[in-house]
């Protein structure tokens, strides 16, 4: 496998790394508890267990080179019981003699952790006897004992030892206890930071929902002293926007009062002049001062006060084109019956009847269709068959009071704010207005709004 640069090294494990703060933390905690117990874990047996099994693997493999040298200095039966007899007593050995056999073949079986005891009684009996030996530590055919047998004079000398004289067999409570202790301080550890984690997550939900238009009446600050800090400065973060949108609001409805009062005061006064063709054009002024009037109004109110609804889709839409035929707009509706989405009504219909009478304005033929998204929500696009935006002029084109007359037909009425409201109604909603080019040859306009 080839190594990567030295350099790509810091890409490719953040890359592989947690990318949310729940996996990061739990990293964090969980790592180096990990680490230390692996080091822990490697010290205790390649200092400890192995040097008190090599100790305990050193006296048994001495008891054994005094029963061989007793034995072969005086080979009598007799001598052979009186060994056997203290070896059972004293040292838990036990000892008989294979006359006429010889070493089993096929090597020394391993079986012991890590084949330390392997490596541990092998050393001692070869330091210990000057004789063939052969033994099994594997515990197959007896699990609490060594089997140890040494060639000698008559044949083959069998000892059978306690497995505790040579290793120590208490190794695996340090590892229960070593795991217990993991398991337990990593749970600890998953409690806490999934407490201090799920603040955030509220903490940011509760911004989520603020951006969309929604309320969240039961968020309190809680968790660590920095979250709470940070969900007390949201919350006056939001009293203020929230007042801001108040005092924008009284005072265009004053703006709104304090000016269509005059004009409706020169409608009449026009309303009772002669006809002439100077008073049909200033009405068609007045008209026009009234239109723009009501969009610049509607541009900077919003419909931030509107509650959400869950509403059929195909209903929608319907009405919105049901308006633009009034006005002479040839529209097509393409969406599910049984499609729902929750929105604020009001505001996606002045959305969507901003597109469509804007593509009615530049085009002949309107398409208007709806789908669900893949993940949530529903997704709105507007077609028409008009001269279209070039696309270096997309951003442009949303700009409030942008007109790009140069690309489009001029649109005598439009005050060039369609666009804007109908891309700050989505992005109250969490989503957004993006155009493309359409397969009907004018521009596609598309709404997508999270469920």
């Amino acid at each position: 496998m080839r190594l990567l640069p030295a350099r790509l090294w810091p890409r490719f494990l953040k890359r592989r790394l947690p990318s949310s703060l729940w996996g990061r933390a739990l990293l964090i905690i969980v790592l180096p508890v990990a680490l230390m117990q692996v080091a822990v874990t490697w010290v205790f047996f390649d200092a400890h267990w192995q040097t008190v099994t090599a100790r305990l693997s050193e006296g048994l493999a001495g008891d054994i080179a005094w029963a061989v040298e007793s034995y072969k200095e005086d080979p009598r039966p007799e001598n052979l019981r009186e060994i056997a007899d203290r070896a059972e007593r004293s040292m838990q050995l036990s000892i008989v003699l294979q006359e006429g056999r010889s070493l089993p073949g096929g090597g020394r079986r391993r079986g012991s952790l890590f084949g330390a005891l392997d490596r541990s009684l092998s050393q001692a009996l070869d330091s210990r006897l000057d004789d063939p030996f052969w033994f099994d530590a594997s515990g197959r055919r007896y699990p609490a004992y060594v089997d140890i047998r040494v060639q000698v004079p008559h044949g083959v000398m069998r000892i059978i030892a306690p497995r505790d004289r040579a290793v120590a067999t208490r190794g695996h409570i340090f590892l229960l206890w070593l795991g217990g202790a993991t398991v337990l301080l990593t749970s600890v550890a998953i409690l806490f930071i999934r407490n201090q984690v799920r603040a955030i997550e509220r903490l940011a939900s509760a911004a989520d929902a603020f951006g969309r238009g929604a309320e969240v009446p039961d968020f309190k600050p809680h968790g660590a002293k920095e979250v709470r800090q940070a969900a007390h400065a949201f919350l006056d973060m939001r009293e203020r926007i929230q007042r801001h949108f108040e005092q924008r609001t009284a005072l265009l409805a004053s703006v709104s009062h304090d000016l269509r009062t005059p004009l409706t005061r020169l409608k009449l006064e026009l309303a009772l002049a002669e006809p002439s063709r100077r008073v049909n054009d200033m009405k068609r002024d007045l008209g026009e001062m009234e239109h723009m009037i009501d969009e610049y109004l509607a541009f900077a109110r919003g419909e931030g006060g509107e509650m959400l609804e869950t509403v059929a889709v195909r209903e929608l839409i319907d009405g919105v084109a049901e308006g633009a035929r009034r006005v002479g707009a040839s529209v097509e509706v393409e969406a599910d019956p049984g499609l729902e989405a929750t929105l604020r009504p009001n505001a996606v219909r002045r959305a969507l009847s901003n597109l469509v009478m804007n593509a009615a304005a530049h085009g002949e033929k309107i398409r208007v269709a709806a789908r669900t998204l893949p993940s949530g929500g529903v997704e709105f696009a507007v077609d028409d068959d008009g001269p279209g935006i070039e696309p270096e002029n997309y951003e442009e084109a949303f700009k409030p009071f942008s007109r790009l007359d140069e690309a489009r037909n001029q649109n005598v009425k439009g005050v060039g704010l369609g666009l804007a409201i109908a891309r700050d109604v989505a992005r109250s909603h969490g989503g957004d207005v993006t155009l493309d080019r359409s397969s009907m040859g004018g521009l596609r306009a598309l709404v997508r709004l999270p469920g």
